[in-house]
């Protein structure tokens, strides 16, 4: 390859994309081992960068590869190969099935062939899909072949990423690579004839994304923290900033350079610091570095890919702050030397405890620890074991950690001890100046301290005090003298003490003496005890001015007595009524303590005897024992069970408590059933018969009621039908749903009406018709219609009506027909009826049945008609 940069080519390397193939410094291409083309042409992509200018060009070459000679790979003489041939070879087909003719002329398959990897770049503008290569089996001129590709981007996700068409062979790529998602593929290359036989062996194909610079340097942090000492020499570690390149790392798309853009403050040089461009490692560069003067940097710093060209990398940058911390580079020293005077004084100042508002300057202003000075600066003081200072001492501003005041210290400092002291005071390094620093590491000052008196606060010699007695001590008992000392021995001050807390108001305080005395019962099992004990807190307040006073704690331990019995759980019980299917487990609670408490002794008591003739204890273990029926069989119901429970204590405490026991019937798995649950809810026997006699009664008095009042709208009714006695027909006029006569109808035999054997036109009738009349065809009379609301005068009107339309009704039964109902069956004993002859001499007058209506208008003419009928 021939290249060209305008500038005699110096310094200018060439790189591949092909593991297979480099490039010589002159531009000349070998093969770095032997490799095997299957296809008649090689792409590859040759790459020339400038190291000093960063410039990168690339280019695309192609190879075409010859066919081999059948002899020894010799041309044939006389044979050249022309450039026209080799172009006429050019070809972007991959055979990477070809068959080869022996020497004997059979065809023998060569081993498969190794497809070099197929180069594709990233971010590919298209168009799309865009053809890669194609690939072909030379039995495609004997046979009709599909192709198709497998693996990861074909047929698995990211799927259809690449394409093959089946009939021509040609693999495309479908839409733009990025190489940071994934960098190469493996797919496999498959061969079939049309029925999906296997034509050739599956060939590897390997895909490579070619990196382009997309993506700029990224800092692990934005913001980095680091820390230097002052006075560092040059060349001192700081820290290190780190930035990721997504591109390849192993081109220059991928390689960072770092640099510092800016550093602040500039002091006292403006480039204090330098990175490595490579590692990323900050270090000092410049002496001077001096905390008092500045405390921190802030250090800005760019990474660039590309190996750091501005023109062609992308950039990113990062913020690095550095901390110059503090090393023991200054002595300490005393700005005066004069008299300091210490008292006892209170209350204390801002961050020391014992000074008053006279001292405040000396210790709240100066170099004290816990001082607003230490606050401040955020660096601890020089520490002087002083306790009370006063106003006209100061110490110097401290510039090193370490510094330490020596032989000063006045922490037991008494009025009724020492009134005056002279000291010596001196200050140190508690730790070696840095190497290199040559000054004293002390100071030295005379002081004079005058000690002043101040009142004192009394306190208890003992606090806490812990005292042990028994609980149930008699009211106005004492228990102890709680007294409290006054520590000013010079001035002539009473005490008095008073209570400050006592939460069960049971303890009393003599003012004058401090003699505790009990004022109710202590009792052990109250809720103010904790762990056994109570806790009271007294007051001793002395006389002086400002009065003082201080507080005191007694404890007292109550030791347990047995003044508590016990109690029967639990309260309530369910059993059944037969032995033998469950047991009830009771136990026993006891306020008191051991020993105090069990093992528990249960028993029944001897009254009543039904107690002990229907129940049994069996007793488990010291304190859980089983109550269970003696008896075979109790009734349902509630009972209460008393039982006497004793402890343990000495002497023994008993109780007696009774356990509500609901015995009910049950299942056979030892539930109480629907009807036992009555019982079991509280209500015996006699209580459910009363309640079953209570509805029996409350039922006839309803039934009663109704009686009375249905008696009562007879009666009513009676009195107001204005009808005549003679007139009455509701004996005689009855309303029936069934068919038959009247009262005197009710005592005949049903089985005598059978179905005639000799009556043919019966017989022919429908099946379950018993009835041989028929209702005769004419027009209805028309009824009375009842009124909705009667009036209690109209009830004999419509029931004469009603009787008027029934007689003149000629379809309502009985019909003037033959009727079936006298038959007797065979074989009666009775004779004929036309037999029986009526009794009468014949001179009986028949005429009264003209006057019963057309019913009887047959007889009439039968019997009433005279000598000529």
């Amino acid at each position: 390859v021939k290249f060209n940069n305008c500038a005699g080519n110096k310094g200018v390397r060439y790189e591949t994309n092909s593991l297979d193939f480099k490039v010589r410094a002159d531009g000349t291409m070998y093969a770095a081992h032997q490799v095997q083309i299957p296809s008649k042409q090689l792409i590859l992509m040759v790459t020339a960068w400038d190291p000093q200018t960063l410039g990168r060009w690339e280019a695309i070459v192609r190879f075409l590869v010859a066919e081999k000679s059948q002899h020894n790979g010799h041309k044939p003489k006389g044979r050249k190969t022309v450039p026209g041939e080799l172009a006429q070879q050019q070809s972007d087909t991959l055979l990477p099935w070809r068959q080869h003719q022996s020497a004997n002329g059979l065809r023998r398959q060569k081993r498969d062939w190794v497809i070099p990897p197929i180069n594709v770049p990233e971010n590919s503008r298209g168009p799309f899909p865009q053809q890669l290569v194609r690939i072909r089996s030379d039995k495609d001129k004997e046979i009709h072949i599909r192709y198709s590709i497998t693996g990861v981007g074909a047929d698995q996700p990211p799927m259809e990423v690449f394409s093959i068409d089946p009939v021509s062979g040609r693999m495309y790529v479908t839409r733009p690579m990025d190489r940071e998602e994934r960098a190469s593929y493996h797919l496999r290359a498959h061969a079939v004839d049309m029925n999906g036989n296997k034509v050739e062996n599956p060939i590897d194909l390997y895909i490579y994304v070619i990196d382009m610079n997309d993506n700029r340097p990224e800092f692990i942090n934005q913001v980095y923290n680091g820390s230097v000492d002052e006075g560092s020499k040059p060349g001192t570690y700081v820290m290190t900033v780190t930035a990721n390149d997504a591109d390849d790392s192993t081109t220059a798309n991928g390689m960072v350079r770092y640099r510092i853009v800016t550093q602040t403050p500039q002091s006292p040089s403006q480039n204090m610091f330098t990175i490595n461009s490579e590692t990323g490692d900050i270090v000092t560069v410049a002496a001077g570095l001096d905390r008092e003067k500045v405390q921190q940097y802030i250090v800005i710093v760019q990474a660039t890919d590309m190996e750091g060209n501005l023109n062609y990398g992308l950039s990113n940058t990062a913020t690095a702050i550095i901390t110059v911390t503090d090393v023991n580079d200054n002595p300490p020293e005393f700005t005066t030397s004069t008299v300091i005077c210490v008292g006892k004084c209170s209350p204390p100042c801002a961050g020391f405890p014992g000074c008053t508002s006279l001292v405040s300057r000396a210790c709240c202003l100066t170099g004290w620890p816990g001082s607003r000075r230490q606050r401040e600066t955020g660096h601890p003081m020089p520490r002087a074991h002083v306790v009370l200072a006063c106003s006209h001492f100061s110490f110097s501003q401290p510039r090193g950690p370490g510094e330490k005041m020596q032989h000063f210290s006045a922490a037991a400092v008494d009025y009724e001890m020492n009134r005056a002291f002279m000291l010596t005071v001196m200050v140190s390094n508690q730790a070696p100046l840095a190497s290199g620093i040559q000054m004293s590491f002390q100071s030295t000052a005379g002081v004079t301290i005058s000690v002043t008196d101040v009142n004192e606060a009394p306190y208890f010699p003992t606090n806490h005090k812990l005292i042990r007695l028994e609980e149930g001590v008699p009211t106005g008992t004492v228990l102890t003298t709680f007294s409290a000392v006054d520590p000013d021995r010079f001035m002539q001050q009473a005490v008095r003490y008073s209570k400050l807390s006592d939460p069960a108001n049971w303890l009393n305080i003599n003012a004058t003496n401090g003699q505790i005395t009990t004022a109710a019962v202590l009792d052990r099992e109250s809720d103010y005890i904790k762990n056994n004990v109570y806790e009271a807190t007294f007051l001793a307040a002395d006389n002086g001015i400002p009065p003082a006073s201080g507080t005191g704690t007694l404890q007292i331990y109550l030791i347990d007595i047995n003044d508590n019995a016990p109690e029967l759980l639990p309260k309530e019980a369910q059993i059944c009524e037969k032995p033998n299917l469950n047991v009830i487990n009771i136990t026993a609670a006891d306020a008191d303590i051991d020993p105090n408490v069990g093992p528990f002794v249960f028993e029944l008591p001897s009254v009543p005897s039904a107690v002990r003739k229907n129940w049994t204890i069996t007793r488990l273990n010291g304190d859980y024992a089983q109550l269970s029926l003696r008896i075979m069989y109790l009734e349902a119901g509630v009972y209460d069970v008393p039982i006497i429970v004793t402890d343990s204590g000495n002497p023994p405490l008993y109780n007696t408590s009774v356990i509500k026991v609901k015995v009910c019937p049950c299942d056979e798995n030892g539930d109480c059933t629907t009807i036992g649950a009555v019982a079991a809810a509280g209500l015996g026997t006699g209580a459910i018969i009363a309640i079953l006699i209570c509805i029996i009664i409350l039922l006839t008095m309803v039934l009663l009621f109704v009686v009375w009042m249905k008696r009562r709208e007879k009666e009513r009714h009676t009195k107001q039908l204005l009808i005549d006695p003679e007139d009455d027909v509701r004996d005689n006029i009855l309303k029936y749903d069934e068919e038959g006569g009247g009262e005197e109808d009710q005592d005949y035999d049903l089985s005598q009406l059978q179905q005639p054997e000799t009556m043919d036109h019966v017989l022919n009738k429908t099946p379950g018709v018993r009835r041989v009349d028929e209702r005769p065809i004419g027009a209805e009379p028309q009824y009375p219609i009842r009124p909705v609301i009667p009036h209690p005068g109209d009830i004999g009107d419509f029931i004469n009506e009603g009787l008027r339309a029934a007689d003149n009704d000629p379809t309502a039964p009985p019909y003037d027909s033959l009727l079936v109902f006298d038959y007797e069956g065979s074989g009666s004993t009775a004779g004929s009826v036309s037999s029986l002859n009526s009794s009468s001499s014949g001179d009986q007058d028949y005429d009264y049945l003209n006057d019963w209506g057309p019913r009887f208008k047959k007889l009439a003419d039968m019997y009433g008609g005279g000598e000529e009928d």
